[in-house]
């Protein structure tokens, strides 16, 4: 367990570590570099994870289950916001099925803490939660109610104050499985650009949640999001421009937004949005974040804006590094670039403390309802 300086979680929390470059989002990825810092340091758990190259430290693909920090969130009774696998990804294709169990078992386990899970392995994140009966096994939801959480339970005698983990916690957390999805389990994707958002966010959003979100960091290049936010495009047909509106007027009758356009229809919740920090930074144009914002904002979808990065807008009174903003054109089904570029504004490389966490002079530190069972 770890007290996070990420502005939108509480503590990190790192049952299983490793990792893989999976696309340019990686290519300076923080955990990289701080696992191959912790191995010098003499944490064994991260020995071989990472490899020198001359880049810096790379990873090497092996995934390590950790146990002794697996039970650390049933040791914890405060309730508490946790980033999950901070220092890897849940669905990496080398984690088993065996060890995702186990974590969700955990979380089922804890209903008083909330649980942040982001992966850049979106398919396999879906399908794994969709997962029917197959073999001899169950469906994942009754595996975990009812296998998972009992070997957990077998396994481990920690106690919370008085109250023994096979006493009430057995009943509480097979109470919480029988809610699906887990009301305690947020599932993200990472998006660095359009084509990782087109590629994961449909797996994000056909998987069941409590609360889906994107984590658009480091954001390098524009994203349309609008077509995975409410209203959808083609399907809504109502009077109403935006959630906001639509509310107001009284349609949303008590409802979830995906109640206006139908049950089969799911949105995004929140989205996170970064530039990118540290040696190497790549700028981040200003007017990608203002795009995703006004999304957001007319969506009805919470919006944080992390940072800008080690880059800021000069605003025109000093020039270092020019970034183009596409012109993006929707022909009625799909975005097209025209080949020109709007504004090219200029950004100075400043680190990400003198840059700073304003986007137009505003703090935006939007977070989805807490839905807790």
């Amino acid at each position: 367990m770890a007290e996070s300086a990420i502005e939108w979680t509480e503590q990190t929390w790192n049952p299983i570590v490793g990792c893989s470059v999976v696309s340019p989002g990686c290519t300076n990825c923080y955990a990289m570099k701080m696992a191959a810092r912790l191995e010098r340091m003499g944490q064994h758990r991260y020995r071989g994870l990472t490899r020198p190259s001359k880049a810096g430290a790379v990873w090497t693909g092996e995934m390590r289950l950790v146990e002794e920090a697996l039970t650390l969130p049933l040791r914890r009774r405060k309730p508490t916001t946790w980033f999950v696998n901070s220092m890897s990804d849940l669905f990496h294709e080398g984690v088993p099925d065996e060890w995702i169990d186990r974590v969700f078992a955990v979380m089922a386990l804890c209903p008083q803490h909330t649980f942040q899970v982001l992966t850049k392995r979106a398919a396999r994140m879906r399908a794994y939660l969709t997962r029917g009966p197959e073999g001899d096994k169950q469906d994942v939801r009754n595996h975990i109610a009812w296998v998972e959480v009992a070997a957990v339970l077998n396994n481990v005698a920690p106690t919370w104050g008085s109250e023994p983990i096979n006493g009430p916690w057995r009943s509480r957390g097979i109470q919480a499985c029988t809610k699906w999805p887990l009301p305690n389990v947020w599932l993200g994707v990472s998006a660095e650009d359009q084509r990782r958002a087109d590629e994961r966010v449909p797996d994000l959003l056909a998987t069941p949640a409590a609360v889906r979100f994107v984590s658009a960091e480091p954001l390098l290049g524009p994203i349309d999001l609008r077509k995975f936010m409410w209203p959808v495009h083609g399907w809504w047909k109502g009077p109403h421009s935006s959630y906001a509106e639509a509310k107001a007027a009284g349609a949303e009758c008590g409802l979830k937004r995906q109640a206006l356009v139908g049950a089969w229809c799911t949105f995004l919740d929140w989205v996170i949005v970064g530039g990118e920090s540290g040696p190497g930074a790549r700028p981040m144009h200003p007017d990608w974040a203002r795009q995703i914002r006004d999304a957001c904002a007319a969506a009805g979808a919470a919006f944080h804006f992390k940072q800008h990065g080690a880059w800021v807008s000069t605003a025109g009174w000093y020039s270092d590094h020019p970034v183009s903003l596409p012109i993006r054109t929707w022909t009625g089904t799909e975005w097209t670039d025209d080949g020109r570029y709007a504004d090219r504004e200029w950004v100075a490389l400043v680190g990400k403390k003198a840059a700073g966490r304003l986007l137009d002079g505003v703090e935006h530190n939007g977070f989805p309802e807490v839905r807790h069972g």
